[in-house]
């Protein structure tokens, strides 16, 4: 059985895929009437699972009328997805953002779930056992080298 958490993100990507614009604006109050549960579950479940990295982008806007917004970010074109990987890596990127870039890829299918899990294990921090911040900057180029070794047509 699929614990709330689960099922608040599974609801959530559900209505956004139903969405023409692939935009959603929600009420945090009613949905954690809808699913019985407190406020802040809704909050857990927007600020872990639907972050940047995984391509989302979230805006809320407080007060009586307030509502938190999500947008799915489309990499539509083969130079979008070049331009997003090559922004979000930078010079260094982290174990857990390089792992919600992967899951990005993967969920749009530009890798498959063989490649993503290869790659995030070449790139753990048990496995590059450098000290920061070295580790971060090999990581980024190690992951620069892979992703356009698969994605280059």
């Amino acid at each position: 059985m699929r614990n709330a958490s689960e099922v608040i993100e599974q609801y959530l990507k559900q209505i956004l895929l139903q969405s023409p614009l692939g935009i959603i604006e929600i009420q945090r109050n009613d949905l954690a009437d809808q699913f019985q549960c407190v406020p802040s579950q809704i909050n857990y479940v927007i600020s872990t699972r639907f972050t940047f990295e995984k391509g989302y982008i979230v805006e809320s806007k407080r007060g009586g009328g307030g509502y938190i917004r999500i947008q799915q970010v489309e990499l539509t074109s083969h130079g979008s997805i070049f331009d997003h990987i090559s922004c979000t890596i930078g010079g260094h990127i982290d174990q857990t953002t390089s792992e919600g870039l992967l899951y990005q890829l993967k969920e749009g299918e530009y890798i498959t779930l063989r490649e993503a899990k290869l790659i995030q294990a070449a790139l753990s921090r048990d496995v590059l056992l450098f000290k920061l911040p070295f580790r971060d900057e090999f990581r980024a180029s190690l992951l620069k080298v892979m992703l356009t070794a698969l994605l280059s047509k």
